[in-house]
């Protein structure tokens, strides 16, 4: 009698001991919350439909095919939008010469073998967590004049957008049912990117409304053209200089630390906050501007993202 009542006893124990403290981690904005706690290991991401089109290479008619041109358009690899109107989309699903060469200019920037064909690497990096910020736009500015470009991967956004001459103290504010546990990892981000730069000051503004920089918990369709995906998938977004916007995806699951199956406010903090700032994503895997995420990890600033901050900024 005495072993049977041991047991749940120590299941007890083990859920107060070792579970809940984990899941006391986990934290949704109270008015976003969604049904469930996500995990990468249980919930299904947007990105999954490529799992099953692994090894499709140019010449083959596979369904899923017009979703991987849609991915590849949504993060710059490809000029594709998808239309049901149109007859000639019937051919949508056709694995033709634009998508391989879409395929080989991601692998080209992922530094994946440039097969031109989906293999096991390629979906690997493809269904990764990312920042909803396209990787790569018709052009990318460069500081030509800078030496440090021979071994950086930093970029620019086109035109080279960058808050005016002058504008060196910017301030930051958060949408009213921002979480206040994780205002403090934010408010850390603005520090780091103000000595990486030696050139901005940040503080919290007043007001929301007022702010340069303005920063929420959104969910879906919002209201900016670049919905979110519900779980995995991208996991927030930040717009160029001088739009101010950054949003995070309240459907995934948030923390202050590196916690398993869960993302770390400050770390994409400081990856949104380069957008803020005029920073596209780098070609470099070490850099806070690498455009995909694990899990479970933290992520700082990296030599290739302070030399990219004071090269847009001239010191």
């Amino acid at each position: 009698m005495a072993s049977i009542l041991f047991l749940p006893f120590a299941c007890v124990f083990f859920l107060v001991s070792f579970v809940l403290p984990v899941l006391s981690h986990l934290h949704y904005p109270d008015h976003l919350k969604p049904n469930g706690l996500s995990s990468n290991n249980t919930t299904p991401s947007p990105f999954d439909f490529l799992k099953a089109m692994q090894g499709c290479r140019k010449g083959e008619k596979l369904k899923g095919v017009r979703d991987l041109k849609l991915y590849l358009a949504r993060f710059g690899y490809l000029n594709y939008q998808k239309n049901p109107n149109n007859v000639t989309d019937l051919e949508e699903d056709n694995f033709d010469e634009e998508l391989e060469e879409a395929v080989k200019s991601y692998q080209v920037y992922y530094h994946l073998n440039a097969t031109g064909t989906l293999d096991g690497p390629t979906v690997s990096q493809m269904v990764m967590p990312r920042c909803g910020f396209p990787d790569k736009e018709t052009h990318h500015s460069h500081n030509t004049n800078n030496p440090l470009h021979t071994v950086s991967h930093y970029r620019f956004f086109p035109g080279t957008p960058k808050w005016p001459r002058g504008k060196k103290q910017l301030t930051y504010g958060f949408g009213s049912r921002f979480p206040t546990r994780f205002m403090p990892p934010v408010a850390r981000a603005f520090t780091k990117w103000a000595t990486a730069s030696q050139y901005f000051t940040f503080s919290r503004a007043t007001t929301y409304q007022g702010a340069d920089l303005k920063i929420t918990f959104q969910r879906g369709s919002h209201g900016d053209s670049r919905p979110f995906d519900g779980p995995g998938g991208v996991l927030a977004h930040a717009f160029a200089p001088t739009n101010g916007i950054f949003h995070y995806d309240a459907d995934d699951p948030w923390v202050v630390g590196a916690v398993p199956n869960a993302f770390d406010v400050e770390t994409l903090a400081l990856h949104e906050i380069g957008h803020l700032l005029g920073l596209d994503h780098s070609e470099f895997q070490n850099a806070i501007m690498w455009g995909s995420f694990t899990a479970g990890v933290t992520k700082g600033l990296n030599s290739d993202d302070i030399q990219g901050i004071r090269a847009l900024y001239g010191n």
